[in-house]
């Protein structure tokens, strides 16, 4: 019989260690106890699995450390110092294990520190006793639910019913001992047979009677273990170290991943998705069947059907499905109708259906499924149909370019090596034999390489030589080069076999790829241009994005930025964008305008490309944009090089894993170490270098403050101080730093830290509004008392007589829009909003918008002295509902899909210009100056005009937002080459 030893101790740094002998469950005898002073109890149980034999099974144990926790102790709680060691061993015997107070707070009663056990459970199967790591000296707390486990073992068997003996306990306790509240204490015993009640123990604090009860009175505890203990009894073994002498079942290698079985009466099928992707991962679905491929109706499909598609496709799980023909309509017959899949088949063709062939649908009603990137670890192609079936995609779980050349082997990102596909869970070589630059190509696109190049092949030849043992996938592959994924490609002819079942490649070697990577990823980077060297404009650009390659696309025409509109946008259109830009293929045709909304025109609709483009002008487009709006806007995901920037940063001591103090790893004195950021001057755009860098989105907030946040005591050392970036650093090793570190607060207190998150809002100011709304008005300084207690005028209205005097105001609207994917909330919370008498509500924000005049070298004549801003929303696009508003100190921000509205008519929402002589100038408005929060894209907060002011009047002309144009146009617009974004340049 497989048995559980399960044994608690209760007195720190000793325990009690019992050996299982198939005891006596009615009399309790062969127990035997070890050490057994100060020993409280064991629990002896059948396995909930059964016999011995039952563990045997191969590759459990393995598939229990892959897929589920680790056993461990919690962090244990304070002795209580009004519970000695007395109190809390009394009461207790050898015969049944008694779970105490900590196993009725685990089951939902109570019970407090300082009273429990210190150590956590023990297993004993079949005579092979393994410990796991026990709590700190002291302690007397257990892991949550470890008693809770112990008491709910022995019912599983059954051999004799077993019982709960739960003393009642009085609720009264020390004030000190525990902050909870106060709750009846009551302690679970599990033991073969009734125990009579005991008089209380001398010294003991509590009163114990003999009320039984079933062992169901905690089920929200005992529930939970009855679903997790198999697995948690195999995992177990897993914490234990290496040392340990394992049962030989555990040490067996868990088997290869193996396709579900197809019942012998279901015909064999094959799986494609097809059409018009904008990820590999999803498409049409099309079946092989009776030698042609044909497609299935999406009548009655559900997510069940689309679970069997996606795992018989090697995809650990569907996302979701799609109806009337989203990727295209398909060609052949429509082979399947009204599906039913309850999720647990095989294939698809176990379903149940009208039958093969049998519908009254037509193409327009073909089905396609959305299923995980993530692929089915250990999956393999099942080849044993393939010289049946034509145009046969590839299905790999995985690929990788390994590099072999030592000149290689340490450089990231890897650029050149052997070509391998994992199947199952071996790597092999692709034979060369059919190997052409086309797959070359696909290869280099998938792992962010715009572009291949020719490699040394003398050199591999020698590596070759030397290596006796290859081992060979038995496919090739046959790209087109316009592929993004190799999974689009077909399988290529089969590589011959050798008489003793070995795969081989006759006089060929292993493929070998050696990838260009673009400019930003180069390891020279873009300093290995000469400085006399400026490359044009591109044509295409990414705005929006949280990482670098993706974001939304716009398009120069006519020397203005324009948007493309999603309509038939695929992941082949996308990857032409991606590999202009000098990254690889695209991994995500984005839609939906997900990625944020532009502004200005659509320039390109309905775009079709082959994938050869080398610009996506170039693809076939639709010029006209009827129907579209920038809430179709078009973005890209593109493959990048992995450089390996991740590994040198981390954040820790936060709540979440998007927050923390921000930690590097630097080399100091000859080997790595972890260390801080000194948090003087960190400010939103550092953040959001690392946010980008550890992949977690954008930063939502800065903090120059972490003694809140306790990260590693080893990684305190400041490393890095005086951290100033631009915004588009890959790392934050490559913003400007400090030589020499300089931190006099330190590191430990005033680290910088990070939140990060996956959405970022986005303000656009309404440039055509300001342009049509701008006027003069001169206003007697008696009806500008605000206006003056706010600073909201020149320096010279001190010295204008406030009864007869006058001010010349430039007044105008503005309307801001929040294009984003989040809401723009105050970076000050409630507590440090100001409240204004004149206005009669609080400001939250104390810089929020700058308006300024300036002359046409880029001098500053006039500003705008708006003191403080209240964020609301004025109004909403469609059917979106307002949520900030100021009045009656409600919450403020602007949601997304909404604006506020500042009217030309209320007070500082001008610029005092009493002082500025006739001329030309330009006018300038710039949300956000200070950057105090997050945006995903800060290159749109500005807005400029052209205005001419003849001393009486003034008029704007050519506003727009900063960045919307091409720079030759701009510098028609401006005549000043320097007032390019939100700083003024000194170019």
């Amino acid at each position: 019989m497989g048995t559980f030893l399960l044994s608690v101790y209760y007195a720190p740094g000793r325990a009690g260690v019992f050996r299982a002998k198939e005891p006596d469950w009615a009399s309790g005898q062969g127990i035997e106890g070890l050490n057994s002073e100060r020993t409280t109890g064991v629990g002896v149980v059948e396995s909930p699995l059964g016999r011995a034999s039952s563990l045997r099974k191969p590759g459990r144990a393995r598939r229990a450390r892959a897929g589920l926790p680790r056993w461990r102790a919690a962090s244990p709680a304070p002795r209580s110092p009004l519970a000695p060691r007395e109190q809390q061993l009394s009461g207790y015997n050898k015969r049944g294990l008694e779970a105490g107070p900590a196993a009725g707070a685990a089951c939902g009663e109570g019970g407090g520190p300082g009273e429990g056990f210190a150590a956590p459970l023990r297993l004993k199967v079949r005579g092979r006793l393994e410990r796991a790591a026990s709590s700190p000296r002291g302690s007397p707390w257990p892991a949550r639910g470890e008693l809770c486990l112990a008491t709910a073992l022995r019912p599983w068997a059954q051999r004799r019913p077993a019982q709960i003996e739960a003393p009642v306990e009085s609720a009264t306790r020390p004030s000190h001992s525990h902050p909870g509240p106060l709750l009846p204490r009551s302690t679970c015993r599990l033991s073969s047979r009734p125990t009579p009640p005991r008089a209380p123990s001398v010294g003991s604090s509590s009163h114990r009677t003999g009320m039984e009860r079933p062992l169901g009175s905690c089920p929200r505890c005992c529930l939970a273990v009855l679903v997790l203990l198999p697995a948690l009894s195999l995992a177990h073994y897993e914490s234990w170290p290496s040392s340990l002498q394992y049962p030989e079942y555990f040490q067996q290698p868990a088997p290869e991943y193996q396709q579900p079985q197809v019942p012998s009466d279901v015909v064999k099928i094959q799986l494609r998705l097809a059409g018009q992707k904008r990820k590999h991962s999803e498409g049409r679905v099309e079946v092989y069947y009776d030698g042609q491929w044909g497609t299935v109706c999406d009548d009655d499909f559900s997510i069940h059907a689309a679970h069997v598609v996606c795992r018989e496709l090697g995809y650990v799980e569907a996302k979701s499905w799609t109806t009337s023909s989203s990727y295209g309509r398909g060609e052949g017959p429509i082979w399947l109708d009204n599906v039913h899949c309850t999720g647990k088949e095989a294939t698809l063709a176990a379903c149940t259906s009208n039958g093969w062939g049998v519908t009254d649908c037509k193409h327009t009603e073909d089905v396609g499924v959305v299923c995980s990137d993530k692929r089915i670890p250990g999956f393999k192609f099942d080849n044993s149909v393939f010289n049946q079936i034509e145009n046969l995609n590839i299905q790999v779980e995985d690929i990788r370019i390994r590099p072999v050349l030592s000149a290689f082997q340490h450089r990231s990102p890897v650029t050149e090596g052997f070509v391998e596909v994992k199947e199952g869970k071996t790597w092999k070589q692709i034979c060369d034999k059919h190997w052409t630059a086309k797959n070359a190509h696909v290869v280099c696109g998938m792992f962010g390489f715009p572009g291949e190049r020719t490699y040394n092949a003398k050199a591999y030849k020698m590596v070759v030589a030397r290596r006796k043992k290859l081992r060979y996938w038995p496919f090739s592959m046959d790209c087109t080069g316009t592929e993004a994924h190799i999974s689009s490609c077909k399988l290529g002819p089969q590589v011959s076999l050798h008489p003793t079942k070995n795969i081989t490649c006759e006089n060929g070697q292993p493929a070998v790829v050696s990838c260009v990577p673009g400019q930003v990823f180069s390891p020279d980077g873009p300093s290995r241009f000469r400085k006399a060297y400026k490359p044009e404009q591109p044509l295409v650009r990414l705005r929006g994005g949280a990482q670098v390659g993706e974001g939304r696309v716009e398009v120069l025409r006519n020397g203005e930025w324009g948007t493309i509109c999603d309509d038939k946008w695929d992941l082949v259109s996308a990857s032409v964008v991606c590999r202009e830009l000098g990254f690889g293929s695209a991994k995500e045709a984005v839609t939906g305008s997900r990625l944020g909304q532009g502004i200005g025109p659509i320039h390109l609709n309905e775009i079709e490309c082959t994938g050869s483009e080398k610009s996506i002008v170039d693809c076939k487009f639709n010029a006209k944009s009827e129907g579209c709006s920038h809430e179709e806007d078009a973005g890209v995901r593109c493959n990048i090089p992995a450089m390996g920037f991740q590994k040198k940063l981390r954040l820790n001591g936060g709540r979440n894993p998007f927050e923390g103090r921000v930690e590097v790893l630097t080399k100091r004195n000859g080997s790595l170490v972890w260390g801080t950021v000194c948090g003087e001057n960190w400010g939103i755009v550092e953040a959001m270098v690392v946010c980008r860098q550890l992949g977690l989105g954008f930063a939502s907030n800065a903090f120059q403050e972490t003694w809140y946040w306790h990260g590693d005591v080893y990684s305190n050392k400041v490393v890095m101080s005086g951290v100033k970036c631009s915004g588009t650093e890959l790392s934050l090793e490559h913003c400007r730093h400090d030589e020499d570190v300089s931190c006099p607060q330190g590191g430990v207190q005033y680290g910088a830290g990070v939140a990060c998150s996956e959405t970022a809002p986005d303000l656009v100011l309404n440039a055509e509004m300001v342009q049509q709304t701008a006027y003069l008005e001169d206003r007697p300084m008696i009806m500008l008392q605000c206006a003056m207690e706010e600073n909201c005028l020149s320096a010279s209205a001190a010295l204008t007589d406030r009864n007869t005097g006058y001010r010349r105001l430039l007044r105008f609207s503005s309307q801001i829009h929040n294009n984003g994917q989040s809401d723009f909330r105050p970076k000050n919370g409630r507590h440090a909003w100001i409240w204004h008498d004149c206005h009669r509500h609080y400001h939250s924000m104390e810089v929020f918008t700058h308006y300024d005049l300036l002359n046409l070298n880029g001098t500053k004549v006039a500003q705008g002295h708006k003191a403080s801003f209240c964020l609301e929303d004025t109004e909403c696009e469609g059917d979106i509902q307002k949520s900030y508003e100021c009045a009656n100190f409600g919450e403020q921000g602007i949601t997304m899909g909404c604006w506020d509205m500042y009217r030309h008519d209320i007070d500082c929402q001008w610029v005092d210009i009493t002082d500025v002589p006739p001329g030309d100038y330009l006018f300038q408005v710039v949300i956000n100056p200070n950057y105090e929060v997050s945006e995903s894209d800060y290159s749109n907060n500005i807005m400029k005009c052209r205005c001419r002011y003849d001393g009486h009047r003034i008029w704007m002309y050519n506003c727009h937002i900063g960045g919307s144009f091409s720079d030759e146009t701009e510098q028609k617009f401006e005549h000043f080459s320097g007032l390019l974004n939100n700083q003024l340049s000194t170019q």
